[in-house]
């Protein structure tokens, strides 16, 4: 008894195929028309206390650009970053404020009163009661007494009092401590939009880089999707051979096993791709419901037509990172000046002018005014001054060192990527045409199997390949 398979077109007789590359390589998927709806709460303190609230839905797919501009809009290291340069423009605009002069209001409403005698009218009290006893025998010491106190106190001690001042101030000179606040608040200002635009780039390459990991875990889970349809088909080979007594058990086991190694690679796979997907649902912080999936197919992204040199050059421009060193730079030459503004004299103009009334009297409101000019210089600190502009000098050392280790880190990462991708070229059509070989490969092995001159160990190995 004989049973014959006939293999034709990579196709088996009972219906199986064999993969082929054109399975795993998928075409382009349609996208989400509006990627709005995977748009996170408003509210950025938004804290799910349901599990309905972070399961999942269905697979949205979206493209490479749409991903791009919801990371834009949505992630929270550019909003964090966006609110520092905003609290930084803040900063500039308290320095700048000191370029004008200080209007202060000071106004107040008092009223006061005569709570207690002190001893030196008590006894004037009592020597004039004395005084009138004697001129006048028939008055009691009570009698004497209240006509002493009429005489000597005044019934309405009371005061009710308004008072206003307004004072203008200006430094006409404060050791450039001014100037040296605003400067540094601009550059500070440049630095945090320097640090956006690093941000930017940054979640642009994180939301690229995230995004061709699905793709790669997509084909993966495809690939080894396949290796179980290839393993599965080898062990009904396997069976028919061993039915047709062709086979032995052992084939049978062999195959059983290589079964069981392809599914376990296929959980994997399928393990590592949900992660991808949750590591780029993380980086466009989309809702908690949404879930993503690839939309654009898996081919070359374009041609980089600059040489290596010219990549390096157009880095060392481009790149923030090294502005933002040479703004720090800057800075800490300010921040000396404000050192050493603490022992150098200041000129500040003031005049004034006050209004006061006592409602109790009978006199007319009182004004007054005043003008002055005043000069202030520490003359000695300690070395507290100098020892901050040796702390801001070394500041700019640390970022001239810092600048020179970003240059080299720039350098090294663009010949790294750029060799890369030399060999990615390069490698695209050696790896397509090594694909097309393993697919002859795999079909000729099935073929001389099932003939009966080949082994299953050559099917399995030409599987793997």
């Amino acid at each position: 008894m004989g049973v014959t398979i006939i293999i034709s077109n990579a196709t088996i007789a009972n219906g199986e195929k064999i993969a082929q590359a054109s399975d795993i390589i998928k075409p382009r998927q349609p996208s989400i028309p509006d990627p709005k709806k995977l748009n996170p709460s408003p509210n950025p303190l938004s804290l799910p206390t349901e599990a309905s609230e972070v399961e999942v839905g269905i697979q949205e797919p979206i493209t490479l650009q749409q991903a791009i501009e919801l990371a834009l809009k949505n992630n929270q290291d550019i909003e964090e970053a966006r609110t520092q340069v905003v609290r930084l423009s803040g900063v500039l605009g308290e320095a700048k404020a000191g370029l004008y002069p200080t209007l202060d209001l000071d106004s107040g409403l008092n009223y006061g009163n005569d709570a207690f005698l002190d001893s030196t009218i008590e006894q004037s009290i009592d020597e004039s009661a004395k005084e009138l006893q004697e001129d006048n025998p028939n008055l009691s010491n009570d009698e004497a007494r209240d006509l002493a106190e009429d005489s000597l106190i005044d019934s309405n001690s009371s005061s009710f009092e308004f008072n206003t001042d307004l004072t203008l101030s200006y430094d006409i000179y404060d050791g450039g401590l001014r100037e040296a606040n605003i400067r540094s608040a601009e550059k500070e200002v440049r630095s945090g939009k320097l640090n956006l635009e690093v941000v930017v780039e940054q979640t642009r390459f994180e939301t690229a880089r995230d995004y061709y990991s699905l793709q790669n875990s997509d084909a993966q889970v495809e690939i080894e999707k396949a290796a179980v349809a290839d393993a599965t088909q080898t062990l009904e080979d396997a069976q028919l051979q061993e039915k047709a007594g062709l086979g032995t058990n052992f084939d049978v086991l062999q195959a059983e096993v290589e079964l069981a190694q392809a599914r376990q690679r296929l959980n994997i796979a399928i393990a590592n791709q949900n992660i991808a997907r949750r590591q780029l649902a993380e980086t466009l912080s989309i809702s908690h419901n949404s879930d993503l999936a690839t939309a654009d197919a898996i081919e070359k992204a374009g041609v980089w037509s600059l040489s290596l040199a010219e990549s390096i050059i157009q880095a060392f421009k481009n790149r923030a990172e090294l502005e933002q060193f040479l703004l720090q730079r800057e800075i800490g030459e300010e921040q000396r000046q404000l050192a050493l503004s603490q022992v150098r004299p200041t000129v500040s103009a003031s005049a004034s002018y006050g209004v006061n009334d006592d409602f109790e009297d009978d006199f007319d409101i009182s004004d007054r005014y005043s003008v002055g000019l005043n000069l202030e210089w520490r003359l000695f600190d300690g070395g507290a001054a100098r020892a901050g502009a040796r702390q801001a000098e070394k500041d700019i050392a640390i970022a001239e060192t810092q600048f020179a280790d970003q240059r080299n880190q720039i350098r090294f990462a663009i010949e790294q990527a750029y060799f890369s991708l030399e060999s990615n070229q390069k490698n695209i059509a050696t790896a397509t045409q090594e694909v097309e070989l393993a697919e002859e490969s795999l079909r000729l092995a099935r073929l001389r199997f099932t003939a009966g001159v080949g082994t299953q160990t050559d099917v399995i190995d030409a599987q793997t390949e």
